[in-house]
């Protein structure tokens, strides 16, 4: 979302022509350039006192004029201008997809809007270990990868065990990440027009993902411990779902976990109404809970799964899906239908990093580096009402009155921090409202950095809307 505010003494006539036109004067000199998104029509009505009526008025009137693209629970987005390269512009379809975070991150800022796993020197190894596969397997690397090693497969049942139990290597299937495996999961269990469940703010870029080969959301309530079973059985009778995403340890972006009574009352609601179930745990398997997976406790209808982006490297794309074993030559061929296919060097630098033990003692160290991180944003954020985990690189912080969301993000651009607000993270047209923002702390380069922005985001919350310098 752009940091911009309209100049509402720049002008004479009706507040929301005047709106209007300052919006084209921004497009036209580039304030507001292509694929930007306009700030939310209440956020816009709080910062300059109008009507949420006349805001709505004023993006109707600039729709007209051919500037921007609009959906309901997307947002509104900068088409571009005459003097913008067309080929910039963001068209409809793509501007439902990205999102309220930018295409591309603007230099200069702070980033605490990813959780990507902290560098912690983990380059040195993986060097070390490119280069034996290079030296090793030069015909694997220059042809295209036809068959899956049985390294691959033990690396994945370790990477996804969890305490005594582990799934069956004919269960394994590799992947290009946790993303790519959930997408042929999807694929494999739904067809086009099926619904599928998710929070009201989860990891939104897989129902952005689902809902781009054709598949329906669906809503269920949430609290503090994760999915309410009463309000899941209720999607389920009304809604008849065929898949749930679910995240039962370190939800992202609430942090919280499901203990394992509500696990169990999940899994028998998903067998009583024949809805499969995809268990994300890229967060939980560092949270060390001891509770049961859902896997554990339905493994005929649960795809588990895991990767190495939050914990290890985020470039090494590599991740692991376990699923019910009847289906998993489906989900590999799937997989490699909607990714193009497994590249033998990320697969086989995967499989290396899990088998000899450096996965587990970078994770180790990135963990150590979050521990330190989590404790920084707990000594600059004490008296704030925030989640966090001491082995998770985010925090879902709640905002106080009266600051709203989208504002709160937009301020913290301005001071040079990049965070995500709360319509980041929602799955569909949610009305609920949680005045929260997720602040990352894996990305920025060092501890200082940490500092920094946690310290500018603590300035702003503590003086407030009031002392927020918006540019006219």
């Amino acid at each position: 979302m752009t940091n911009w505010l309209p100049n509402l003494q720049a002008a004479d006539g009706p507040l929301y022509v005047r709106i209007a036109d300052q919006i084209e004067q921004a497009i036209g000199i580039g304030a507001l350039p292509a694929g930007s998104k306009l700030p939310p029509q209440r956020n816009l009505a709080y910062d300059i006192g109008v009507t949420i009526g006349t805001v709505s008025r004023a993006y109707a009137m600039v729709r007209e004029r051919g500037l921007v693209s609009g959906e309901v629970g997307r947002g509104t987005y900068v088409l571009g201008s005459g003097d913008n390269d067309s080929a910039t512009a963001v068209d409809t379809v793509s501007a439902r997809l990205i999102g309220t975070r930018a295409s591309s991150a603007p230099p200069g800022k702070l980033r605490f809007d990813t959780t990507a796993a902290t560098n912690v020197g983990q380059s040195s190894a993986i060097t070390d270990i490119v280069a034996a596969i290079c030296r090793e397997q030069p015909s694997e690397i220059a042809s295209y990868t036809r068959s899956f090693p049985a390294d691959w497969l033990e690396a994945g049942r370790r990477w996804l065990k969890h305490g005594d139990w582990q799934p069956g290597h004919d269960s394994i299937v590799p992947t290009l990440g946790a993303h790519a495996a959930v997408i042929a999961a999807v694929s494999v269990i739904t067809a086009p027009g099926d619904r599928i469940v998710f929070e009201h703010v989860t990891y939104s870029q897989v129902s952005r993902g689902t809902a781009l080969i054709g598949r329906q959301s669906v809503l269920v309530d949430s609290d503090a411990d994760g999915v309410l079973p009463d309000d899941f059985e209720r999607v389920c009778v009304q809604q008849h779902p065929k898949l749930a995403f679910l995240m039962s340890s370190a939800q992202n972006p609430t942090l919280a976990t499901m203990p394992e009574d509500r696990r169990r009352a999940i899994a028998a609601i998903a067998k009583r109404h024949n809805v499969f179930l995809v268990e994300d745990n890229l967060y939980g398997g560092s949270t060390e809970n001891g509770l049961p997976l859902i896997a554990e406790l339905a493994p005929d209808r649960t795809f588990l799964v895991g990767g190495l982006s939050k914990s290890v490297a985020a470039g090494v794309r590599g991740g692991w899906i376990a699923c019910p074993p009847h289906l998993a030559q489906r989900v590999r061929i799937a997989h490699k239908m909607v990714s193009g296919g497994l590249p033998f060097l990320l697969a086989e630098l995967a499989a290396r990093l899990v088998l000899s033990g450096t996965a587990e003692a970078i994770r180790a160290r990135v963990s150590d580096e979050v521990m330190a991180r989590e404790a920084l944003v707990r000594e600059i954020f004490a008296g704030l009402e925030f989640n966090s985990h001491p082995r998770v690189p985010f925090v879902w912080l709640k905002l106080p009155d009266p600051w709203l969301s989208g504002t709160f993000r937009q301020a913290a651009f301005a001071e040079d921090v990049l965070i995500d607000d709360e319509d980041e993270f929602k799955a569909g047209r949610s009305e609920k409202t949680f005045h929260r923002v997720r602040i990352g702390i894996s990305s920025p380069a060092n501890r200082q950095d940490v500092v920094a922005g946690l310290t500018r985001l603590r300035r702003l919350i503590t003086s407030g809307p009031s002392g927020y310098d918006s540019p006219a």
